[in-house]
């Protein structure tokens, strides 16, 4: 299996459970890794053969700057599942990793950060 990466793509939204998350938004990062066959796409140069990253790019930012989700796991999983229906028959699994790399809460640490992994293994 082949993977195509979208790393780091950042996005402003308003997702968390706590008042002044949901007013005053603030930045997520979100990588997605998908499980593609590229070889025909890398034999005949044609995009045809291939997931378009453009396509997943604006798939992503939908989810991130639209609805809020007060849980980073169900934005992530409605990316993941977005994805997998989007992209049927070129998709077979992929991983989506979302970084909140500010949330209130007081201490020091880098970020936190939700990675889920869903694929379809029947195709």
């Amino acid at each position: 299996m082949d993977y195509i990466h979208l790393r780091d793509m950042q996005f402003y939204g308003y997702h968390g459970v706590l008042p002044e998350e949901t007013v005053l938004g603030q930045r997520f990062r979100v990588t997605v890794s998908l499980a593609v066959d590229t070889k025909k796409a890398g034999e005949t140069d044609d995009l045809n053969y291939t997931v378009n990253y453009v396509d997943v790019y604006e798939l992503c930012k939908t989810v991130m700057e639209g609805k809020s989700f007060q849980l980073i796991e169900a934005a992530a999983e409605t990316i993941a599942s977005s994805i997998l229906e989007k992209f049927k028959g070129q998709v077979f699994g992929c991983k989506v990793e979302l970084v909140k790399p500010d949330p209130p809460i007081p201490g020091h640490y880098k970020e936190v950060a939700v990675e889920i992994v869903r694929g379809r293994y029947s195709e």
